[in-house]
């Protein structure tokens, strides 16, 4: 990948995650931060159910949708390996997207500890300046470090935190435009609440047993970021994600689910966000759209993820993807399917964008996970 002149930074952070359209009036107010790499969807169980997770079963995963989950997961303890190929439908072959969580529920009375990285490869950037010639290359990447801690507060809801060291070098501290760059570093907190309770629908000819899940999670709060020695610093994509789970039991084997996520970005959306202060920012998302509330509204992006699980061991998946064409165009279909083996479980996804450019357009991403039960 080549990188001319002083829009290094730009034209890099643009290539990898934007991905906004034209509308019929022209009109685009996309939020942009620093590293957008946290919002990413990290595993191929979420990525076939069109990026649902804050109310799904906990489980290893649960790190990055809601840590508050992971002291009601059922399993002793979880590792897993996830990997998503970058830009491939554009025919670049060195992005990609790695995640490795860890959890592990100690006890009831102990509560449940994880960790996980996330680390996001962008290739190789060849650096020239505005006559063409070549002035460095630099392999670009970024990742975050998280630890959490989740209890139970009653035997049906749980809560937890987490804390997450992030680092992202785009430039390799390169001089560019005559500007002197450098890595972006940053400290932030997650911050989660889940419940579960098991119900039973009273229908014919049976009664079928229901689980009933919700989630609160606010994630990645924390200082701004700067890559340059200028101090002009931006927000980090502060995210609140509230969403609910059902799934029904049909039988012994055979169940079925339904999830539903809504995410709102804690950054203001009006110009002039560098110079606001972290909390300021936060609460003046929620009110300084320059179209009123109806903008407002139109920064809730969605998702909704439907799965069929036979006896725990076979899963099918399909989703659906919006977000408003103002605030960044991405509406695409999800498909997926699991399959687990005893203690080990692969799960696989695929993504279908229903608009051109797409990051993970026609992209198949994967997961691998053991379980201690």
């Amino acid at each position: 990948m080549r990188v001319k002149g002083g829009v290094a930074l730009v034209a890099l952070v643009g290539l990898v995650w934007a991905q906004a359209q034209s509308t019929p009036s022209g009109q685009i107010r996309a939020i942009t931060t620093a590293v957008p790499f946290l919002l990413i969807c990290p595993d191929a169980r979420s990525g076939g159910l069109a990026e649902t997770g804050v109310a799904l079963p906990p489980s290893m995963y649960s790190m990055h949708w809601n840590v508050g989950a992971l002291a009601l997961m059922q399993e002793r303890m979880g590792i897993a390996f996830s990997y998503t190929p970058w830009l491939r439908a554009l025919g670049i072959g060195d992005i990609n997207h790695l995640y490795l969580p860890w959890a592990w529920n100690i006890s009831e009375k102990a509560g449940a500890v994880g960790a996980s990285l996330t680390f996001f490869s962008l290739g190789k950037i060849e650096f020239t300046d505005n006559a063409g010639i070549k002035t460095g290359e630099y392999d670009a990447n970024e990742f975050a470090i998280s630890t959490g801690y989740s209890h139970v507060i009653t035997g049906n809801l749980s809560a937890g935190v987490a804390l997450k060291y992030i680092q992202s070098n785009l430039t390799g501290a390169t001089t560019v435009g005559g500007i002197t760059t450098q890595p972006g570093r940053s400290v932030a907190g997650d911050m989660g609440v889940y419940y579960q309770k098991d119900v039973t629908l009273k229908v014919k000819p049976q009664p079928l047993p229901l689980t009933i899940r919700w989630g609160v999670h606010v994630s990645n709060i924390g200082a701004k970021m700067a890559y340059t020695t200028s101090g002009q610093r931006d927000f980090l994509p502060g995210n609140l994600r509230v969403g609910y789970a059902l799934t029904l039991k049909l039988d012994e084997f055979n169940s079925f689910s339904l999830a539903n996520d809504y995410n709102k970005l804690l950054v203001p959306s009006a110009g002039g966000a560098a110079q606001v202060a972290l909390l300021e920012g936060m609460f003046k998302s929620f009110a300084d759209a320059p179209g009123g509330w109806r903008e407002e509204l139109s920064e809730v992006y969605w998702s909704i993820g439907a799965e069929y699980d036979y006896n725990r061991i076979f899963r099918v998946r399909a989703g659906f993807f919006y977000e408003d064409p103002m605030k960044g165009n991405r509406r695409f279909i999800t498909l997926g399917a699991g399959l687990t083996f005893r203690q080990i479980g692969l799960d696989v996804a695929y993504l279908n964008s229903l608009i051109q450019n797409h990051p993970l357009q026609n992209t198949l991403r994967f997961s691998l996970y053991y379980l201690w039960r």
